[in-house]
């Protein structure tokens, strides 16, 4: 855990709790860390570029927190330095939800997921929308993935404040089609060659 993401998330009452169910002093180490552990490492970076996919959480103007998936090619989220994640925002539902939460307030939380190694990092950052005008469509032109067919309606750009990785004790694994035909490769070509080979004995018993 990053000291910043420990500045931000671990407020007076969640310092409380820790103290009262004893975990505590297990993250005050973390609190006076020399490092801020606000920029992204060259591991996180990474595992952000290989996500299709992540949880954006943001705050209602009534206060009520809201969650919303984004997803879309390998590559759509783009690291943009260790500080700036960016992507075109796709075209949804058309509630617009969390584009209005954002121009309302700006901080959000992200959780990348990848469900084979049960590995999850959350990011805090703040968000800035970027929509009709020229700016916004050279950042959608630059920030696009060339597979993508659906319209994108504006660019969303994250300056990143804080990040943590999670334990993986109770993500439970998940596999892609993609992720699922890697796997079950080498069980395919054994498939083949056991099929090819039954084929020959058939050819040679006729």
């Amino acid at each position: 855990m990053s000291r910043r993401f420990a500045e931000l998330a671990f407020t007076p009452l969640v310092k409380e709790e820790q103290k009262a169910h004893g975990s505590r002093h297990l993250y005050e180490r973390v609190e006076d860390s020399p490092d801020p552990g606000n920029r992204l490492g060259l591991d996180e970076q990474a595992f952000i570029r290989e996500r299709d996919g992540f949880y954006m959480a943001s705050v209602m103007e009534t206060g009520w927190p809201y969650i919303q998936f984004r997803g879309g090619h390998i590559g759509f989220i783009h690291v943009l330095d260790d500080r700036t994640l960016g992507f075109a925002d796709l075209r949804g539902n058309r509630q617009y939800i969390s584009t209005a939460n954002l121009k309302h307030d700006d901080r959000v939380a992200l959780f990348f997921m990848d469900y084979p190694t049960q590995s999850r990092l959350k990011v805090l950052g703040r968000a800035k929308i970027y929509e009709g005008d020229a700016e916004a469509e050279k950042l959608v032109d630059s920030l696009r993935v060339l597979e993508e067919k659906t319209p994108a309606e504006r660019a969303v750009m994250i300056h990143v404040e804080a990040f943590d990785w999670n334990c993986q004790q109770h993500i439970t694994p998940r596999y892609s089609e993609a992720e699922l035909a890697k796997i079950l490769e080498p069980m395919r070509r054994r498939l083949e060659m056991l099929e090819a080979e039954n084929k020959q004995l058939r050819n040679s018993i006729q």
